[in-house]
Parts: C-alpha cells; sequence; structure tokens
C-alpha cells in the first residue's frame, strides 16, 4: 500500500454512538493515515466491504445481521480475516469460543480495560503493516 494513501478502515456496530467512539479514536490515533467508514446497519456495512479493506472492526451482536454474518459476506467479498477485529460485550472466553476457528485477527471485550490495551496495540500494529 502507498504510503500517501490512508489505510481504509471500515467499522460496522449497530451502536452510532459506539462507531462514532472507534472513528474519532482511529482518527485521533492515525490522522490523515486512515479513512474511516461507519455503519450502524450491517447491511449497509456489508455493501462497502471488498479486498481494500485494511481493517475491519466488527460487532459480534446487531440487528439484521449477527457478526458471524457480516464475517461470511467479508469472507466471500475479500476481507482478509487476519484484518478484522470483532467485538462485543460479552467475556473474552465467550468470543474466543465463537471466533477462533474463524481466522479473524482478535477479539475483544469492549469493556475489560486489560483488553483495551491490548486492542491498541493490535491496531498500532496492524496500520504499521
Amino acid at each position: 500500500m502507498s504510503a500517501d494513501r490512508p489505510r481504509r478502515v471500515v467499522v460496522i456496530d449497530d451502536s452510532k454512538v459506539q462507531c462514532a467512539v472507534w472513528q474519532r479514536l482511529l482518527e485521533d490515533r492515525y490522522g490523515d493515515r486512515v479513512a474511516v467508514a461507519t455503519h450502524s446497519d450491517p447491511r449497509d456495512g456489508v455493501a462497502d466491504l471488498g479486498p481494500e479493506v485494511h481493517l475491519l472492526l466488527l460487532d459480534w451482536e446487531m440487528p439484521w445481521m449477527d457478526g458471524r454474518e457480516v464475517l461470511d459476506a467479508a469472507r466471500e467479498l475479500g476481507v482478509d480475516l487476519k484484518r478484522v477485529i470483532i467485538t462485543s460485550s460479552h467475556p473474552a472466553d465467550r468470543l474466543h469460543e465463537e471466533f477462533d476457528e474463524t481466522g479473524c485477527l482478535a477479539v475483544i471485550e469492549k469493556a475489560e480495560p486489560e483488553q483495551q490495551a491490548a486492542f491498541l496495540m493490535i491496531l498500532d500494529s496492524i496500520m504499521r503493516r
């Protein structure tokens, strides 16, 4: 990827507030190195996916489509699953039960402070690639 071209990040979370939080965090942390698209309707989010997505932040529980369905669609649309982070309010062990076999980059419990620190390290690593 060209150094002058921003990394494309897609956020799919049914909470508009959470979408805004992720967008602000990413833009504050990475500035013009990132272009963030947010979708509170997972159906719209799926329509925005493709192999050029550098990072997909995906909520597990949403109306209309759950995170597993969106993940399956992302795979079919050419998104590299090693560039997908699943987020949820469920405990991390439950998330690992659901998603460890999918090949996604990480699963993060939104409310756990220790997971937040790991999440930032993962973000920094993926944004450098």
